[in-house]
């Protein structure tokens, strides 16, 4: 029966969800059950094409993804893949009517990851709305119920919130993302030269953008809402020890949150949520 196989496609994607990110699955936890398995299928896909780019250096990346491009077009339009990873990521994609468009964007971003690029601020935007702002996108789909109008409301929101996490996340793998990967996002910035100054400016943009999520936040449905909170608290979390480390520590150094910690976040952010701070 393909219900069968449905059920055990939602299944590898969430197993892919904890095995890959604790924050992320402790997330989707505290969302309602009846939209888990969809953010599990976003969260899936997204995994899969980061892991060939950044992952799979022994192979050629670029036949790899270029096949997975092909691979989603197909399971789009016939409604099927025998990839239980893509099958949960098509079926959620019909199910929400979400735009194909964000896909595509996002794996233009992938295909980015690919190339030397010397990122200029067009550039670092393109890549930060395909790598990250329409992975909020996905999500706010699913997360409205097919609501367009709380959609549009809230989608100029929701970007900030995707961009933010997204710029935590190159502060937070920049040893990384140089060192292993080659790869500097932040344009105009010499490695090299990155000090304290440098990295206080591109912190004040991404504190801009966390205030600006926040009230997207509060305007979500019951049934995201907290989930939602609980990622942006863990991100800001992560954010302020970046902040409380010096830059020289930063390039050579990944910044981490305990898995203690996550958990300490989950139980403050719910007492805040039901003493009704948002």
């Amino acid at each position: 029966m393909k219900k069968l196989f449905d059920e055990l496609s939602y299944k590898i994607s969430k197993q892919t969800t904890k095995q890959y990110s604790t924050s992320f699955s402790l997330g989707i936890l505290a969302l309602s059950p009846k939209i888990r398995n969809s953010i599990y299928a976003i969260y899936g896909y997204v995994r899969l094409a980061d892991e060939i780019v950044d992952s799979f250096h022994s192979f050629d990346r670029n036949t790899l993804l270029a096949r997975f491009r092909e691979q989603t077009n197909q399971a789009l339009e016939e409604k099927i893949s025998l990839n239980p990873i893509l099958q949960a990521f098509q079926e959620t994609i019909h199910r929400y009517q979400i735009d194909v468009q964000l896909i595509n964007q996002f794996l233009k971003s992938m295909e980015m990851d690919l190339q030397k690029i010397d990122y200029n601020s067009d550039l670092y935007k393109e890549y930060i709305l395909g790598s990250a702002e329409v992975v909020g996108l996905m999500c706010l789909h699913i997360f409205v119920d097919g609501n367009k109008e709380m959609y549009n409301r809230l989608k100029p929101t929701a970007m900030k919130l995707g961009s933010a996490f997204q710029k935590v996340n190159f502060l937070r793998d920049m040893k990384d993302d140089y060192q292993i990967l080659g790869r500097t996002y932040f344009p105009n910035v010499d490695i090299s030269y990155f000090d304290n100054v440098v990295k206080a400016q591109i912190e004040q943009e991404i504190y801009e953008e966390f205030k600006e999520a926040l009230e997207g936040i509060k305007k979500l449905p019951n049934s995201s809402r907290f989930g939602v909170y609980l990622a942006y608290r863990y991100y800001i979390s992560l954010f302020r020890k970046i902040k409380r480390t010096s830059a020289n520590k930063i390039i050579n150094q990944r910044i981490r949150i305990s898995n203690g910690r996550k958990f300490s976040l989950m139980m403050s952010s719910y007492v805040q949520y039901k003493m009704s701070f948002l």
